[in-house]
């Protein structure tokens, strides 16, 4: 099996501040999955099975760890559930959890890890909350997350889920679940800018981008967007007369921006790699280093037919506050795009767009609407630098936080990405992918590809 690294962005509550139980107490009982002679389950494990038992996969405790597979179903579901007492409401619980994949083709798919949150015997969330992962290394998968357990919580279910293994097998190995602090806050401050620039030069525009810049850095912002074709927009060029390499001198400038204002930048520009060009986002870190790019996957007519190449990755980057991640313009037609940098873990997604936020007409989902729901779909903060309408910073939850409101300038808003995010959203994204890969779509990105590194290969130091 080739290394595989797949991330999914799994949201955590921070609703308060627990009593901390021993950080060394692992609440799981037999965590090893030991099997006492003559036993076919763990003690302390029990089996659960769908509704449909002649879909039921087969449990067995093995002398290498709790055994689950297909029984010659390649759809069948099946697995093990353990009670826990004694959870606190509001309390942060560190939750990891080992296996072994034989033949699994479709790990992000196939093998899950869910915590159930109880008062009583009912459900506080129906879905649960997914642990974050797998992260793959050759045959063995983690699984690893820290979770706040919501209000009202007094017992929980930990559920090893397998689903539609084809004719592949897990072996759970280990899994714990300890109390720990709260996480600490991270709080980060997003700005877009709003900046349409008319009868402009690709110079001009860039000292007028700059000064935007250098208005976020007053405002002790961490990251900013800005638009679409930065050196274009606005002026007679042409995207021949605008293409450069990157890094090239317009990353040069941002770069010297970033390091003077101590903030990450995202920008769009034409970028040239020999005879070929791309409508390229790059990513400039605080010391005005070039971090990362992203090149516009989705083109509409009025770029292919330029001669404008597609990209063919979906990149995210680590940054010092978090995860992040970008797409282009056109790219927020299709849901799939915001999905797949979700399922990397991305937080927040910058997004220099060329068209609009204006208010929907006419039967028509504009730009602010489909940012509101892409954000809420996949639990992620959305900011888009637009040049008609309004720049918005957007929440989880598909709320308004920041508004250009028609004005110029930047626009921006304090957020804690350690805090609540809607915990239905990864479960419903990976509902979403699990029945787009078993009908063999999306392949490029729900087989397992490995997770891009924060900075490309072929970038500098």
């Amino acid at each position: 099996m080739c290394e595989r690294r797949i991330l999914l962005c799994v949201g955590v509550m921070l609703l308060g501040v627990g009593t901390l139980q021993a950080a060394t107490e692992n609440l799981i009982a037999n965590p090893e999955f030991n099997t006492a002679d003559g036993r076919t389950v763990p003690e302390g494990w029990s089996v659960w099975t769908p509704q449909w038992s002649p879909a039921a996969c087969r449990v067995r405790g093995t002398a290498d760890g709790l055994l689950v597979d297909s029984s010659g179903d390649p759809y069948a579901v099946g697995g093990a559930v353990q009670s826990v007492r004694g959870i606190r409401p509001r309390q942060a619980y560190r939750i990891s959890a080992v296996c072994e994949l034989r033949a699994i083709e479709w790990p992000f798919q196939s093998v899950i890890v869910r915590v159930n949150w109880l008062k009583g015997d009912d459900l506080i969330l129906p879905a649960g909350m997914l642990v974050r992962g797998p992260t793959v290394d050759g045959a063995i998968a983690r699984f690893g997350d820290v979770l706040v357990s919501p209000e009202g919580t007094d017992a929980a279910q930990m559920v090893l889920e397998l689903k539609w293994p084809g004719g592949g097998t897990v072996v759970w190995k280990h899994i714990e679940m300890q109390a720990v602090p709260d996480p600490a806050p991270r709080k980060v401050r997003i700005g877009t800018v709003y900046l349409r620039p008319r009868q402009s030069t690709p110079d001009n525009n860039l000292k007028l981008w700059c000064e935007q810049i250098d208005a976020a850095g007053k405002l002790g912002l961490d990251i900013v967007c800005l638009g679409e074709a930065i050196t274009q927009v606005g002026t007679n060029a042409s995207t021949q007369d605008v293409a450069e390499p990157v890094p090239g001198p317009t990353t040069q400038r941002l770069g010297e921006a970033a390091k003077s204002n101590h903030l990450w930048i995202v920008a769009s520009l034409s970028e040239r790699v020999g005879e070929v060009v791309y409508n390229t986002a790059v990513l400039i870190d605080r010391q005005g280093r070039l971090a990362g790019a992203y090149r516009k996957v989705h083109l509409p007519r009025e770029e292919w037919k330029q001669g404008v190449r597609p990209g063919g990755e979906y990149p995210v980057f680590d940054t010092d506050f978090g995860r992040v991640a970008i797409q282009i313009c056109y790219d927020w037609f299709f849901p799939e795009a915001t999905a797949i940098f979700a399922s990397k873990g991305a937080e927040v997604i910058l997004s220099p767009t060329w068209g609009d936020t204006l208010p929907d007409a006419d039967g028509k989902a504009n730009g602010e609407t489909v940012f509101r729901v892409r954000a809420r779909d996949n639990g992620v903060y959305m900011a888009p630098c637009v040049y008609d309408g309004n720049s918005l910073v957007i929440d989880p939850m598909g709320r308004i936080l920041a508004s250009s409101a028609g004005k110029t300038g930047v626009f921006w808003a304090e957020v804690d990405l350690n805090r609540w995010r809607p915990p239905a959203a990864p479960a419903l994204l990976r509902e979403r992918t699990s029945r787009a890969a078993a009908s063999g779509l999306w392949l490029d990105w729900t087989h397992d590809q490995p997770l891009p590194t924060a900075r490309r290969p072929d970038l500098p130091v």
